[in-house]
């Protein structure tokens, strides 16, 4: 493997849109799409050093939703427990910051 990177990078080329959106699914009459926020990352290390090399990758996956196509169109329905599991931290991040901006005002 002295060209890692090279590997690294034919693999990158399948990630992106075919990692965010799963193979489309029928059933019925009604046609649905997965979608999730997909995040990847890749290190490496010296692989010259005779005391040993590294290198490594891992990734993310986390469900958004799906588009539902039907007679009546084309719509998104959430995923509700990604979106409270990003809302929740979200929203108190935003109220320490609010708080500590409120703070420095009253001064």
């Amino acid at each position: 493997m002295p060209h890692i990177a090279l590997e690294l990078g034919q693999y990158a080329a399948s990630f992106g849109v075919t990692s965010a959106y799963g193979q489309t699914q029928k059933v019925d009459d009604a046609e649905f799409t997965p979608v999730a926020l997909t995040l990847t990352g890749f290190g490496g290390g010296n692989m010259d050093d005779t005391a040993g090399g590294g290198g490594g990758g891992g990734g993310v996956a986390i469900p958004l939703g799906v588009y539902v196509r039907r007679e009546e169109g084309l719509r998104f329905e959430p995923n509700f427990v990604s979106l409270l599991a990003v809302a929740i931290p979200f929203v108190w991040v935003t109220g320490r910051a609010l708080t500590r901006v409120i703070r420095a005002v009253k001064k």
